[in-house]
């Protein structure tokens, strides 16, 4: 006779089994704490991904397009797309650069203030997922990823 387990057994005994391709367990991972970090900010209206680029252009304003691109591994549709929602919110603006084809990219003074109303809702977040994993493994978490983004050859 069969024994039929429930649906929250079967996803408890899957979540632990180990995968042997780095690329599915880097993807199962990103998509478990992504959905932990939209959940944290849905009070925001902000999605992980726009609080992402306002974070990143916090911490390295004056990026072109292709280098916010290259820091967050991210393609030029997807940037694009998403960076023409925060510029129709009015907060993210473009310069030109040096070169006056190149546009550099900054938060405009309300791209500021909704980067911090949302930030205590990340880091919220941040502190929870600290608590349930360990700051120690967070913290080599990190430091794996950027060593994996920073060492896998990139097609271009």
């Amino acid at each position: 006779m069969w024994k039929f387990e429930s649906a929250r057994e079967i996803e408890s005994r899957l979540a632990g089994v180990p995968l042997p391709c780095a690329s599915a367990n880097l993807r199962r991972a990103a998509r478990v704490v992504t959905q932990f970090y939209e959940e944290a900010l849905r009070p925001t209206g902000i999605r992980s991904t726009q609080f992402t680029l306002l974070q990143a252009l916090t911490r390295a304003p004056g990026l072109s397009q292709k280098q916010l691109a290259e820091l967050l591994g991210m393609d030029s549709t997807t940037l694009t797309r998403t960076l023409a929602l925060l510029r129709k919110r009015g907060w993210v603006t473009s310069q030109a650069g040096d070169d006056r084809r190149e546009l550099r990219l900054g938060l405009t003074r309300a791209g500021i203030r909704e980067y911090q109303r949302t930030l205590p809702y990340w880091q919220s977040a941040q502190s929870r997922l600290k608590q349930i994993l360990g700051e120690l493994t967070v913290r080599q978490m990190i430091e794996a990823t950027v060593r994996v983004a920073e060492s896998v050859p990139r097609s271009q």
